[in-house]
């Protein structure tokens, strides 16, 4: 009771606002890479899918936000989702399910021991980056694969991308959206009617354990989570001035989340990274003890939409596909520049992240196993061979002389 009366006092119309646009931008486009992940898979399933990683990131964004009176802000893995766009039409979904499950197991383990530092600062940041950076290049180039079937729509989307990415970086991938959508409904391109409005029940699918499935899938998300969705989300909270909570508890009870809800087809939760940077900053509001209420606002909304999720997936299938790949393929440019930036940081590591690079990139399959995993073990291979090879080249020259 008393914790409710102080979020009243604490409300505030900037704060409501920020955690509302967050949620919004989170689904104008990360959804739409869920979208196309789950292209072949029952729709009921989708729905679930939706319901389960909306649903969770709004529960779990209030109960820690309220927790620790900071604006913690949890969504789904963007990447982590295009990674499933090119694996989830090779495994039984069961598989998928499990792999999901036993990635959150392990991540959650992480959390509880908190070994997140230690883990991350022995795995190359530049490897990580580049397997990161492969896996969405063939993902991202599809947006001028479609290009040629509607050059008005696609093309104005692009430009429409980058002004706002000059002009209002925060609300760019929204912007498009809006730009995509008018321009369908100027060419006639929108298809069926405006849905109504239903709610959603989730679907349990038991899930199976398959070791493929889990070096393919349960791998790259452990990787990709860590790496391209932790690290930057505890990275926004430490610049926004909060030392708390540390990573350790919020890794542990947001793994813990996605393994509970890993039977209804939620592929992990984690910290927010780029839509955090909304309800952390000085527009949520002027005093940092009072931006939790960001997180809180961002969440009920969270909750409403993953309520609805059947009426949302209706409004976006009436959208052309060719605006759905295009929208999807621009949301993840920013992240592709910075992995590609990070992957070629360190000089010394440049040759082993190419390889990485490149690996992941070429969708190759070996004894059953993915680009991603091969990615990740090329590029280690070439990093422990350069490493080593700097260490004996000094010994080699003293015995010459």
């Amino acid at each position: 009771m008393n914790a409710m009366r102080q979020l009243i006092k604490d409300c505030s119309l900037p704060a409501v606002l920020a955690g509302c646009i967050a949620t919004l931008i989170s689904f104008a486009g990360p959804l739409v890479i869920v979208f196309q992940a789950a292209q072949g898979l029952p729709h009921a399933l989708l729905e679930s899918w939706v319901w389960t990683i909306a649903v969770g990131s709004g529960v779990l964004g209030i109960v820690l936000s309220l927790r620790y009176k900071v604006p913690v802000v949890i969504a789904w893995s963007a990447p982590g989702s295009a990674l499933l766009i090119s694996l989830l039409p090779t495994v039984d979904y069961a598989a998928a399910v499990g792999a999901y499950l036993a990635a959150s197991l392990v991540i959650c383990l992480v959390g509880v021991t908190g070994t997140f530092d230690k883990i991350v600062s022995r795995l190359p940041a530049g490897i990580s980056a580049a397997m990161l950076a492969g896996i969405l290049f063939g993902f991202t180039s599809k947006l001028f694969v479609v290009l040629p079937a509607q050059p008005v729509l696609v093309g104005s989307m692009f430009i429409a991308f980058f002004i706002g990415r000059r002009a209002f970086p925060r609300y760019a991938v929204a912007g498009v959206l809006v730009v995509g959508a008018l321009i369908s409904v100027a060419l006639g391109k929108l298809v069926g009617h405006v849905p109504p409005m239903q709610l959603t029940s989730p679907v349990w699918t038991t899930p199976r354990l398959d070791w493929q499935a889990i070096v393919n899938i349960s791998l790259p998300l452990v990787v990709v989570a860590l790496t391209g969705q932790w690290v930057p989300g505890m990275a926004v909270m430490r610049n926004a001035g909060y030392t708390r909570p540390s990573a350790g508890p919020v890794i542990a009870w947001s793994s813990a989340a996605s393994a509970l809800l890993a039977p209804f087809g939620c592929h992990g939760l984690n910290l927010a990274a780029i839509t955090a940077a909304i309800c952390t900053g000085h527009e949520a509001h002027e005093d940092p003890g009072k931006r939790y209420v960001a997180g809180v606002s961002g969440g009920m909304l969270y909750i409403v939409l993953g309520a609805i999720a059947a009426t949302v997936l209706s409004l976006f299938a009436m959208l052309p596909k060719e605006l759905i790949a295009a929208l999807a393929g621009l949301a993840l440019f920013p992240t592709v520049a910075s992995a590609l930036a990070a992957s070629m940081t360190d000089v010394g590591d440049r040759d082993a992240a190419l390889v990485t690079f490149i690996v992941s990139a070429s969708g190759m399959s070996l004894f059953g196993l993915g680009a991603a995993f091969w990615g990740l073990l090329f590029g280690l291979a070439a990093h422990a061979l350069l490493r080593w090879k700097s260490v004996r080249q000094p010994r080699m020259s003293v015995i010459q002389k």
